[in-house]
């Protein structure tokens, strides 16, 4: 029994009566202490001890109906204006349901159990629970096209870029409906946080982009900028002895495009790097599926996302992301002092000059001859 006391060092398992006193935090240190719960206590610890330390940039990838059910509001804007969330990557369809908020347009609670034929015939359309008006569709579409008619939207950008002119418009808009507050877009343009979609094309605001280059629009989505906008974010996070974080809701496209910065540093650049140094992840996929979401930190380990000396330092909560977002949010407002924003979208050209830098000098020292042994010249 002596090796016992080795694994029984952890704090005893009696937890107080929960009260109706308790705050969210005093909630979650007291009683969220095994199973998911016990992952999710882990997470917001790692949060505010680790990731929100001055030094550390924090990305953040957002999948899932998360705007439609109101997060936006409740979670995400609180993170972007405290300074808790630097640069952000995000399926279109998040950013496009986030636009009916700042337009003044409304999205209700709904039965699930509703027949979709009656809704239909009636001119409502649902996300699961949320319900709304087809006319919210299209006054968002019509307030899309509308704007991308501007003359500053007349060329090639980066997502990053679109969303910054396109939050721009939102604000203005809060401004004179008297609704500030309402949309994540307004609010990263104000906090200069870079949003990127890491599939422009897969979403109605995509889609809109598309009808008008029918008749002449010259606004395209430079894919290329986003991936190494991405990874100079990323490179000017490790420099300097600072860390980068990811924090990362649901998986997809957003979370890979979030993790494959590394690669794309090492790997692809030939840029001397080890890796992410934080990893928190909500989701409620398993890894033996196959799928995305569920692929572990340690899986990313072996694709240089993950820097292995950090892996202690990686969390994944197996949970619906409507849950975890508000917690860790409330949690982290209310054990950490806001942070000094980065504001990294008015820094894109000083970190992508520096990218550039580097990856020319690791170019141009000769291949090792086991680097040569995996060229295409061998191969041949």
């Amino acid at each position: 029994m002596t090796n016992a006391r080795g694994f029984l060092g952890g704090a005893s398992i009696e937890p107080g009566p929960v009260n109706g006193k308790m705050t969210v935090a005093e909630l979650v240190e007291s009683t969220f202490l095994a199973f998911n719960a016990a992952r999710l206590r882990e997470a917001c610890k790692l949060l505010t001890d680790k990731m929100l330390e001055d030094e550390v940039t924090v990305g953040m990838s957002l999948t899932g109906a998360l705007t439609p059910a109101g997060l936006g509001m409740s979670s995400i804007i609180p993170l972007i204006e405290n300074g808790f969330v630097d640069w952000i990557v995000s399926t279109g369809a998040n950013l496009y349901h986030d636009s009916h908020f700042g337009i003044g347009l409304k999205m209700h609670r709904g039965n699930w159990q509703t027949s979709d034929v009656v809704l239909r015939e009636e001119g409502v359309v649902r996300i699961y629970d949320i319900f709304f008006e087809y006319d919210v569709l299209l006054s968002t579409d019509k307030f899309y096209r509308q704007m991308i008619e501007g003359e500053e939207f007349q060329r090639e950008m980066s997502t990053a870029e679109f969303h910054y002119l396109a939050g721009r418009y939102v604000a203005e808009r809060e401004r004179v409906l008297g609704i500030d507050g309402k949309s994540l877009l307004a609010a990263a343009y104000k906090a200069a946080v870079p949003i990127y979609t890491s599939s422009p094309g897969d979403s109605s605001i995509g889609m809109n982009v598309a009808a008008k280059a029918l008749t002449g629009n010259k606004l395209r989505f430079d894919v290329n900028a986003d991936v190494n906008e991405t990874a100079a974010i990323v490179l000017d996070a490790k420099r300097n002895g600072g860390k980068s974080a990811v924090l990362i809701f649901g998986g997809g496209s957003p979370k890979n495009f979030l993790l494959q910065t590394e690669p794309q540093i090492q790997e692809v650049l030939k840029i001397e790097e080890k890796g992410h140094d934080y990893f928190l992840q909500v989701t409620d996929a398993r890894p033996d599926t196959g799928g995305l979401s569920g692929a572990t930190p340690s899986e990313a380990v072996s694709w240089g996302k993950i820097d292995p000396d950090r892996l202690p330092d990686a969390v994944v909560c197996y949970l619906d992301s409507t849950i975890g977002l508000p917690i860790l949010t409330a949690y982290a407002l209310a054990r950490h002092k806001p942070r000094k924003l980065k504001r990294l979208y008015d820094r894109r050209e000083e970190m992508m000059r520096v990218l550039r830098e580097e990856h020319s000098r690791a170019i141009s020292d000769p291949p090792a001859p086991a680097e040569e042994a995996h060229g295409i010249d061998r191969i041949r």
